[in-house]
């Protein structure tokens, strides 16, 4: 028994139009699925691009926040740096004014120890100190100023204080102080006062006359004397006398300035320059005027000048000082 399709036929050009179709739609369907493929990959594409601009503009404003962050982190570092600074020199500055308070009290009580310490009597000791200012002025006004008259008042006002002490062991020091104080108004007047006044007393007396002693009778000059009298002028090469007036003015003034500066050496109490200068003075006096008693009497004047002292010589002085310091020495 046969089997009923086998004597069915299919036509040739109906398979191939029916193979044709399926590949035509087997294509739609491939480029189907890669269309829908391709546009699903450019959403996600879309979606990827959106997603990485979001995260980097919030990344951006991140860093920007952190920034500011920063920036406020480091104002605040610096206000902290400076308020540390000022907080630091302020600590440095009480603790120099602390130091010094500390120094003040331990002055202070440095002090009041000794006025309390019955040794010493605090009284008493502040009129030693006080009488040992003076005798230091004193002293140093005498010696450096030569000012006598000065010394003589410190000495006398330091007597004043010292006589205020009732303690006996000051009793040879009030002695001592007397004994010194006399012998400074025993003094008279300063040397150096003394040989300035002098000077200036010269300087106003000096008694110059120029030499014009001529022969009685006047000789016939000779002719070139006569033919070149007012051209040229002739004297004696032995001659020391300033005759013409132009030189007899220019010995004057340095005279006068020999004179000036002999003061000005005995103000600063400078012994060799005074001499020295009044040894000059004696030249111009010779310069000035001829060999006479007149000038004899002033070189004589010059000389006892330059031999006059300019400080005041006092063997005591400093003895009431020296004997006062050794006395509170022992005491300590």
């Amino acid at each position: 028994m046969s089997d009923p399709t086998d004597s069915v036929s299919i036509p040739p050009s109906t398979a191939a139009a029916a193979r044709r179709g399926s590949s035509v739609w087997l294509w739609l369907v491939v480029l189907a699925l890669i269309g829908a493929g391709g546009w699903y990959g450019w959403r996600q594409w879309q979606q990827r691009e959106v997603t990485e601009r979001e995260a980097a503009a919030d990344g951006a404003q991140r860093l920007d926040a952190l920034e500011q962050r920063v920036d406020g982190l480091r104002t605040n570092q610096d206000a902290q740096n400076r308020r540390i600074v000022q907080a630091d020199s302020t600590n440095r500055v009480l603790r120099d004014e602390l130091h010094g308070i500390g120094q003040r009290a331990a002055l202070i009580e440095d002090s009041v120890s000794k006025l309390a310490d019955p040794n010493r009597h605090g009284a008493q000791a502040m009129r030693l100190d006080e009488t040992e200012l003076l005798l230091t002025l004193g002293q140093q006004r005498l010696q450096i100023a030569g000012d006598l008259e000065g010394a003589r008042r410190a000495y006398i006002l330091a007597g004043g204080v010292l006589d205020g002490i009732d303690d006996p062991a000051y009793l040879s020091l009030r002695q001592t102080l007397l004994q010194e104080t006399a012998a400074l108004k025993e003094l008279g007047i300063e040397p150096r006062m003394q040989a300035m006044a002098k000077l200036d007393a010269l300087a106003q007396s000096l008694s110059l006359p120029q030499d014009t002693a001529k022969p009685a009778v006047a000789e016939p000059a000779p002719w070139w004397r006569r033919a070149f009298g007012t051209l040229i002028e002739t004297q004696p090469v032995n001659r020391t006398v300033a005759s013409h007036p132009a030189d007899r003015a220019a010995a004057l003034a340095g005279l006068q300035l020999e004179i000036s500066l002999a003061r000005a050496a005995a103000e600063r109490h400078d012994a060799d320059g005074y001499k020295i200068a009044l040894k000059r003075a004696e030249q111009w006096v010779q310069r000035l005027s001829a060999p006479s008693p007149t000038q004899d009497k002033q070189l004589a004047s010059l000389r006892e000048l330059a031999a006059m002292p300019l400080s005041l010589t006092v063997p005591t002085l400093g003895t009431t000082l020296q004997q006062l310091r050794q006395l509170r020495t022992a005491a300590h």
